[in-house]
């Protein structure tokens, strides 16, 4: 059943959200399956909070998060007259979400799926205001597993059910002819492998005690697994779906209509710490650690930022992670027809009414982010093309 955005209190049909099951059960620390979605269904019509005029940031410790976090760190927010207190870590999504939809925090990064999520199964009006970076994410594997085809049979993680990681670890053992399965003990014979969400912070010491073969997540955990030496880089998941999304900075419509100033300062903000990072990447990981928004140890942090791959088409070498932060309207379409594909624990059928090509103008709210990538000197300082358009590029 489709919930109405921006549905509140008892118009949110409760049964039908907790039908939804585990499929918001996204983090690490998540209570799991229905306990989880019924939290986030009491938060999203529990009163709302005290609205100040100090902003709060909630965030995962991840590079996702890079450009809210270096805007506060570097003075960004500072230079845009806006008053942001410390970000807030939180150690999973679910406790990020719960955080923001009882105003506990203003606006966060959030993995887009969810964003999806929180707008049409718990139907909370919240809007997409930009992408906070592209790429950021890869699949990890134990030391001894040399091609794909070796995780049948075995565990893999991912961090979320509805995250691009997810998605994009599917695609890669479908690609291989391994069929991802979950809540099902998996078989070499059958070439299936079993999905388990973990926190990020549990996926490094899993694969080293071999609880798992395999974990795809956002940096720097990938980084740190092959710096401790319990696993290698199997390939970026940029490498299957050319400069996708991950996180996006999400905020409540309220303040949007309240606060348009403040949204767009936010924005500004954010966009001129991604070109600040985009000119000094190893600044901004030493912002990132020695600040201590990042608790990974800083070398990790360095190479997640910093670090290049080759680039599979034969171009330059191209880097782990990156920063544009206008949300294209084809990604958006495209990934809601990638959810319907998806393996996940939990109701998908929130998503046969949604009009792929209709999400993206009800979700996301690109007026600030096209202000803000014109004050910065226009879409090719930012690494986009001049019409803001694209054509979607997955193996």
């Amino acid at each position: 059943m489709r919930v109405e955005p921006g549905a509140r209190g008892p118009l949110l049909d409760r049964r039908a959200l907790l039908r939804a099951g585990g499929a918001l059960a996204v983090g690490a620390g998540a209570v799991g399956g229905a306990a989880a979605l019924g939290n986030l269904v009491t938060t999203a019509t529990a009163p709302r909070g005290v609205a100040t005029d100090d902003l709060r940031i909630g965030y995962l410790p991840i590079t996702d998060a890079a450009p809210l976090l270096v805007a506060h760190g570097d003075g960004y927010f500072e230079q845009q007259r806006l008053t942001v207190g410390r970000p807030v870590i939180f150690r999973s999504w679910s406790s990020l979400m719960e955080a923001f939809l009882t105003r506990q925090v203003d606006l966060i990064h959030l993995l887009m799926p969810s964003a999806i999520q929180l707008r049409y199964v718990v139907g909370a009006d919240v809007r997409v205001v930009g992408w906070n970076h592209t790429g950021g994410g890869a699949i990890t594997v134990a030391p001894h597993v040399t091609d794909v085809a070796q995780l049948a049979g075995t565990q893999v993680a991912i961090p979320g059910w509805w995250s691009i990681h997810n998605i994009l670890l599917q695609r890669v053992l479908r690609a291989n002819g391994l069929t991802p399965v979950a809540r099902r003990a998996p078989s070499r014979s059958e070439g299936t492998v079993e999905l388990v969400v973990m926190g990020p912070s549990d996926m490094i010491p899993a694969l080293a005690t071999g609880s798992i073969s395999a974990f795809t997540v956002a940096d720097p955990f990938n980084a740190g697994a092959v710096a401790q030496g319990v696993g290698s880089l199997h390939m970026l998941l940029d490498q299957v779906w050319r400069d996708h999304a991950c996180c996006v900075t999400v905020v409540h419509r309220d303040l949007i209509d309240t606060r348009p100033d403040t949204v767009q300062a936010l924005v500004d903000a954010a966009v001129a710490a991604q070109l600040g990072i985009r000119a000094d990447r190893s600044e901004a990981a030493a912002i990132l650690s020695g600040k201590g928004y990042l608790p990974q140890p800083p070398k990790a942090v360095e190479v997640a930022m910093a670090g290049t791959v080759p680039d599979p088409d034969g171009g330059p070498a191209r880097h782990r992670i990156d920063f544009h932060p206008y949300p294209f309207p084809s990604f958006t379409s495209e990934l809601v027809r990638q959810m319907r594909t998806t393996v996940v624990d939990g109701e998908t059928r929130f998503l046969d009414g949604l009009d792929p090509s209709g999400v993206h103008d009800e979700l996301v709210d690109d007026r600030f982010v096209r202000a803000a990538i014109a004050r910065h000197g226009g879409p090719a300082v930012l690494g986009l093309p001049a019409s803001l358009t694209r054509h979607e590029r997955l193996i």
